[in-house]
C-alpha cells in the first residue's frame, strides 16, 4: 500500500545543520514516527515561518511532504518552547546530552512512545531545577530501560545471584551489577556501597515504584560510565558536564 505524500507529526527539535544558503535539516525525535530528518525550506531567511518554532528541544506539531531523500517540513505550530528556559550554559548543556543520547541510541523511523514521553518530562523537569545535571543519571538510566538495555538491579548481570544490600561492584560488559563472587573476573570500575545500591535502584525504577530523582556521586558515575559502554564512546556533551 502507497504511503500518502503528506503526513503529521508530534515531534521534539534534537539538532539542526545548515544546508545551502536558506534551509536547515533538522533531526527531529517524534511521537509517531521516532527519529526523522526533514528539511526545513527557507527557513533561516528572516521572514520565515518556520524559523522561531524549531528550535532546540521546542515541541511541535508538523506537517511533513515525504521527499525523495528528505522530507520536508511543510507548517509546524508549536506545541511547547523550552529555549527560553534551557539558554543557561549548564541547562543547555545538559539538554544537549540529553538530545545526543536520543539521537545515538534511537534508531530512524521506529516509534518508542515511552522514550518521547520521558524526553517530554525531563524537559520540564530541567526547567524548574537549580540543578539540572543532577537529573541526567535517572534520565540515562529510564533512557537505557526503555531500549531494552535497563541494567538489572537485583541480580548479579554475570551469574544471576540475587544482590542485596551490601556491595557490588559496575560491570559495564556484562551491563549491569556485578557480586563479590564475579569481582575478580573482570577489572573493577566503581564500587557501590549499601547505600549506592539502593539509590541505584530507585533512579532505575518507575516512577510509581519509589522512584528517586537524584543520584548520588559513585551512582551517577556508574551509569554514565555503563550508558558509555552501550554507546561505544563518551558524548560529546560530557565534556561540558565534567
Amino acid at each position: 500500500m502507497t504511503q500518502p505524500r503528506a503526513y503529521k507529526a508530534a515531534a521534539i527539535v534534537l539538532r539542526a545543520r545548515n544546508l545551502g544558503e536558506a534551509d536547515r535539516i533538522f533531526t527531529l525525535f517524534s511521537l509517531e514516527h521516532g527519529k526523522l530528518e526533514a528539511v526545513g525550506k527557507g527557513v533561516r531567511r528572516t521572514k520565515s515561518a518556520l524559523a522561531g518554532r524549531l528550535e532546540f528541544m521546542n515541541e511541535v506539531a508538523l506537517v511533513l511532504h515525504r521527499g525523495r531523500s528528505l522530507d520536508v517540513i511543510t507548517s509546524a505550530d508549536l506545541l511547547v518552547s523550552h529555549w527560553n528556559a534551557i539558554v543557561s550554559p549548564q541547562t543547555f548543556a545538559v539538554a544537549n546530552s540529553m538530545a545526543e543520547l536520543v539521537d545515538a541510541f534511537c534508531e530512524p523511523e521506529l516509534a518508542v512512545p515511552p522514550i518521547y514521553e520521558l524526553l517530554r518530562g525531563v524537559l520540564r523537569a530541567i526547567e524548574r531545577n537549580s540543578d539540572p545535571a543532577a537529573l541526567l543519571p535517572r534520565f540515562q538510566l529510564r533512557l537505557l530501560d526503555a531500549l531494552g538495555l535497563g541494567p538489572p538491579v537485583d541480580r548479579c548481570s554475570r551469574c544471576g545471584t540475587a544482590l542485596g544490600d551490601g556491595n557490588v561492584w559496575l560491570d559495564a560488559e556484562s551491563g549491569g551489577l556485578a557480586c563479590a563472587a564475579c569481582r575478580t573476573a573482570w577489572q573493577t570500575v566503581i564500587a557501590l556501597e549499601g547505600p549506592d545500591v539502593q539509590n541505584f535502584r530507585a533512579l532505575a525504577a518507575p516512577r510509581s515504584e519509589g522512584a528517586a530523582l537524584y543520584a548520588r556521586p559513585n551512582v551517577a558515575a556508574a551509569v554514565d560510565t555503563l550508558v558509555t559502554y552501550h554507546l561505544g564512546r563518551r558524548t560529546k556533551s560530557s565534556a561540558v558536564l565534567s
